[in-house]
């Protein structure tokens, strides 16, 4: 059967399978600059912007040299040990994990305000369940639909760009200055962008995703991604803010009402209920496109592990169109199973998604780092400066202080202890998978320590019970046989086999003077021992006359008491009777 050729992924297909994820965060990252650092949240997103434009270098570095699926975690497998690159595939994981449910779960809010009877959770599980299929189809049927999200969105995004200028033109820039003009937070300017920086480096969720499946691009496609998505970012967020702060004033941006639905409310502002039903109706799709690229990243990403052994190996079944249709059910089911955990209260998991996903950065850049110094000799197409490198982790590290130390809403965990309740069971697995050669025979050691005294004793009652079996199948009998009857012969056997505990029997035949041997017996004797393999059968021939002399000195000879000796039925013509040979048995 030949094997069916992957078809890679070309430029458009891989910039839209990663470009949803990270030009979703439009939708949110403007809202929560500006409820961080208020008017400054346009010079937050450029810094942001600056950041992404070191990492594209890194990542364009680490990729090249080590084109293989994984990410983080492929750049520190190939620099350091298989713990600390299973520890940054955990947390690209569990960035993963918290994409998709959240992703999916803001589509369908959005969809929501058009269709007000939809049923949040369930039609959330549908969403995620059409993503998995789609995945488990094949990665280029996955691309054709992402490039279908990714240039609408991006249309949609130009629409509203358009009727805001002009509604600009029309009523003037007054407000972005009344905004300008507004005091600082508390804290001053320095404390505003710095909250706002932490905040707004969500906005780069997605730009790892390409690293996670660059196998399946073409040669040369991966850094035009990077580039691509460092556009994407640097123009659409920016703009957004500014545009939000033209239209509004801040104390309104501010306010929970426009924090989840901000480009819609713009929308509404500019071009009425039409433009806004666009944007709802882009928002749905742009974030489904972000759950797409979840399971096509973590797809890429556990492959990977699992060739390296630490994932369990059912992992590696693909389906006739390539896809690891487990790993993404896997996934699914990891998905679904976090959104019922949570009743559909993702925000919770926003703590996972800013650390988990700012940790993969940071680490990304420190395997930068390692690969300089472990692997110089190793080609690359591009180099990042050492300076640039330490910059960007510098910067990834207060990005992650930042989220750490934000105060979190009244009744609600920090960010950190939510990080950890699903970080800390991930890791725990991951620890097992790598130490699961030690850890079982640890398990043996224990088993033998609990169960070897009783396995003692048992043997030792085992060893007792089959003495006494042999004992008791040691014991020999006797028959006493007239003549060769073969039917007669094997009554007795049957007998024998039936209602004695043996393993040997003596067949006798007592030979009287001038009596002679019957013909036949010694060959019956041998086709009887042949047909009871399990009993020996041993022919004797005594010279004398049968009687309860000669049996008294046979079984004082062989030791067989008298009462396992048997004979059959004398005729009246025998002159002895029963109770004068002793005990003798009959038994034919």
């Amino acid at each position: 059967m030949k094997t069916k050729i992957q078809k890679k992924l070309n430029e458009l297909e891989s910039t839209a399978i990663c470009g949803n994820d990270i030009s979703s965060s439009v939708l949110y990252v403007s809202a929560l600059a500006i409820a961080f650092a208020g008017q400054y949240a346009w010079i937050t997103l450029l810094i942001v912007s600056f950041v992404l434009f070191l990492f594209r270098r890194i990542y364009g570095e680490v990729v090249g040299a080590l084109p293989l699926n994984g990410g983080a975690y492929n750049a520190l497998l190939n620099t350091t040990s298989k713990f600390m690159a299973s520890f940054a595939a955990t947390l690209t994981i569990l960035s993963y994990m918290a994409t998709a449910v959240i992703s999916a779960n803001e589509a369908i809010h959005y969809i929501h305000h058009l269709i007000p009877s939809l049923p949040i959770i369930i039609t959330t599980i549908g969403l995620l369940a059409l993503f998995a299929l789609l995945t488990i189809g094949g990665i280029t049927e996955s691309a054709k639909v992402a490039i279908g999200i990714f240039l609408f969105h991006l249309t949609s995004l130009l629409v509203l760009t358009g009727f805001i200028g002009y509604y600009l033109f029309q009523n003037g820039i007054g407000t972005l200055f009344e905004n300008w003009s507004l005091p600082s937070r508390e804290g001053g300017i320095i404390t505003a962008i710095f909250f706002g920086f932490s905040a707004s480096m969500l906005g780069v969720s997605g730009f790892e995703s390409s690293a996670n499946f660059v196998e399946e691009q073409k040669r040369g496609v991966f850094p035009k991604t990077l580039r691509n998505m460092w556009a994407i970012v640097s123009i659409i967020n920016p703009l957004m803010a500014v545009f939000a702060l033209a239209l509004f004033a801040l104390p309104v941006l501010q306010s929970d009402e426009y924090q989840n639905t901000l480009l819609v409310e713009m929308a509404s502002q500019v071009g009425g209920n039409w433009i806004a039903t666009l944007i709802s109706i882009d928002a749905f799709l742009v974030l489904s496109g972000a759950v797409l690229t979840s399971f096509v990243g973590v797809t890429g990403l556990l492959e990977r592990m699992t060739l390296d052994r630490i994932m369990p190996q059912f992992f590696l079944k693909k389906n006739n169109r390539g896809s690891s249709y487990r790993i993404i059910l896997m996934f699914f089911i990891l998905s679904v199973s976090v959104l019922l955990i949570t009743h559909g209260e993702v925000a919770i998991l926003a703590g996972v998604y800013t650390i988990s996903f700012l940790s993969v950065m940071a680490l990304f850049g420190i395997g930068n780092i390692l690969l300089k110094v472990k692997r110089a000799a190793l080609p690359r197409p591009e180099k990042a400066k050492w300076i640039s490198v330490i910059v960007a982790i510098v910067a990834v590290i207060t990005a992650i202080y930042g989220n750490i130390s934000m105060e979190p809403k009244e009744g609600a965990p920090s960010n950190f202890i939510v990080f950890l309740d699903y970080f800390i069971p991930f890791i725990i697995f991951i620890i097992f998978m790598l130490n699961r050669t030690l850890v079982l025979r640890l398990s043996l050691r224990f088993i033998h320590y609990i169960f070897d005294p009783i396995r003692k004793s048992v043997s030792k009652i085992d060893k007792k019970t089959l003495s006494y079996i042999n004992k008791i199948n040691e014991q020999e009998f006797v028959f006493f046989t007239k003549g060769d009857n073969i039917a007669t012969l094997n009554k007795v056997m049957l007998y024998i086999k039936k209602n004695e505990h043996t393993r040997k029997i003596k067949i006798v035949h007592v030979l009287d003077e001038n009596e002679k041997m019957p013909v036949n017996l010694s060959k019956e004797i041998d086709f009887l021992d042949r047909e009871y393999p399990e009993i020996k059968i041993e022919l004797v021939v005594e010279e004398g006359r049968f009687s309860p002399e000669l049996i008294q000195q046979l079984s004082q000879k062989w030791n067989i008491p008298v009462n396992f000796m048997f004979i059959g039925s004398p005729s009246d013509k025998f002159e002895y009777s029963v109770e004068d040979l002793g005990g003798v048995r009959l038994i034919i």
